[in-house]
C-alpha cells in the first residue's frame, strides 16, 4: 500500500504508514483503508476530544467509523494515539486478535460501534446525537466517517433527511469520496446534504490543513458534512 502526495501533512503523520505496514494478511479492502488515513489522523490529532483515559467520559466526543470494512488506518491511528498497543497490529485479522477485519467495540478500546456493514454508521450517529441532546449533554460532538459508496444505501438518505430539519448541529459526517459510488454525479454528494439543510464543505482529502479548516468550520444550527476527495479507488 502506498500513500500518495505530501502536501499539508502534519507532525506525527509519517509514522502511520509504518504502523499500517505491520498489518498483513488476506485483507481485500486496502483502498478502503488508505483512503481514510489522512482524515482520521487530522481528526484524532487535532479535532476530536477523546483520549485513552477518557473512554467512559460522558463529555467525550463520539467517533463512529461506518467505513469499517477497511479498518487498518483506523487501527494505526488508534495505536499512534495510545488507545491500543502497537504490539497488537501484526496480529491483525488473525483468529485470536482483537483487531478484526471489522472493528468490534467490545474488543477495541476507543471504538464506539461495531461496523463494516454499509449504511449503518450514519443512522447510528443520528441516534447518538439525539441521545446526547435528550441527556442535555450539549458539549460532546458526534463524528461519523462514511464512504461515498455507502450513500447508495437508503438508510443513509433517511438519516440525512432527518438530521437537517432536526437541527443536529453536534453531528458531523466525513464522506471519503474515492469515486466508488454506483449512483454518482459531479458534486452530487454535497448537493444531497445541502438539500436536507446541512452545512457542507468539499476538500482535498489528502491536505491536512484543508481538512482541519473544513472540520472546524462554523455551522450554527445545522449538521455539518465534509466531503474529502481522494484518488479514485481504481487508480
Amino acid at each position: 500500500m502506498t500513500i500518495t502526495q505530501e502536501r499539508g501533512r502534519t507532525h506525527g503523520y509519517p509514522e502511520l504508514p509504518r504502523l499500517m505496514g505491520l498489518m498483513t494478511g488476506d485483507e481485500k479492502h486496502g483502498p478502503a483503508a488508505t483512503s481514510t488515513l489522512d482524515a482520521l489522523w487530522v481528526l484524532y490529532d487535532r479535532v476530536l476530544r477523546v483520549a485513552p483515559e477518557r473512554l467512559d467520559d460522558p463529555g467525550r466526543d463520539r467517533f463512529l467509523l461506518s467505513k469499517g470494512h477497511g479498518p487498518m488506518a483506523y487501527y494505526a491511528v488508534l495505536a499512534a494515539k495510545g488507545f491500543v498497543p502497537v504490539e497488537w497490529l501484526p496480529g491483525f485479522g488473525s483468529y485470536d486478535s482483537p483487531l478484526g477485519h471489522h472493528p468490534d467495540r467490545v474488543l477495541v478500546p476507543g471504538a464506539e460501534i461495531g461496523s463494516g456493514s454499509l449504511g449503518h454508521g450514519l443512522p447510528i450517529a443520528v441516534g447518538a446525537a439525539l441521545g446526547l441532546r435528550a441527556q442535555r449533554l450539549h458539549e460532546p460532538r458526534v463524528w461519523v466517517l462514511v464512504g461515498d459508496a455507502e450513500l447508495d444505501e437508503g438508510s443513509n438518505h433517511e438519516a440525512i433527511a432527518f438530521a437537517g430539519p432536526a437541527g443536529l448541529e453536534r453531528l458531523h459526517t466525513v464522506v471519503i469520496d474515492n469515486s466508488s459510488a454506483t449512483h454518482a454525479r459531479p458534486d452530487g454528494i454535497t448537493a444531497r446534504f445541502e438539500a436536507a439543510g446541512w452545512s457542507t464543505v468539499t476538500v482535498d482529502g489528502r491536505d491536512h490543513e484543508a481538512l482541519y479548516a473544513a472540520f472546524t468550520a462554523a455551522h450554527p444550527g445545522r449538521p455539518h458534512a465534509v466531503v474529502a476527495r481522494v484518488e479514485p479507488k481504481s487508480a
